[in-house]
């Protein structure tokens, strides 16, 4: 639940890149997705390929990035089993404030693991 080490070297670069265009409209749709009441716990996922989880929120090909991103909440992951009932409890206490950080779900063929991101400062 926390950021893994091996994010560093080889996923850091690409996603970092990838987030500085795209942290606005994350941001604006974690807000949107908490104001409306479906979630406290959005989540982000993205994968350099099409996966099941969420609804495609930036195609990496019409925004030029190398991560598509989809966005879900807290609930999907328990629905699809990924995040466990008896752990959901602590993914809440571990989650970030969603005002400054983006919580990703990183799917790589050699990680898959959330990752927090702060948002850039105004």
């Amino acid at each position: 639940m926390f950021n893994d080490p091996e994010l560093n070297g080889k996923y850091l670069g690409t996603i970092s890149k990838d987030f500085a265009v795209v942290s606005e409209t994350l941001k604006e749709a974690a807000y949107q997705i908490r104001k409306r009441g479906f979630s406290d716990y959005p989540i982000f996922p993205i994968s350099k390929v099409e996966i099941p989880v969420g609804q495609l929120l930036i195609d990496k090909r019409d925004a030029a990035l190398e991560w598509n991103y989809y966005t879900t909440y807290l609930d999907e992951f328990v629905q699809r089993k990924l995040i466990a009932e008896e752990l959901v409890e602590e993914f809440m206490a571990s989650y970030k404030n969603p005002d400054e950080f983006c919580c990703l779900f990183v799917v790589d063929k050699d990680f898959t693991n959330f990752v927090y991101i702060p948002y850039p400062e105004d």
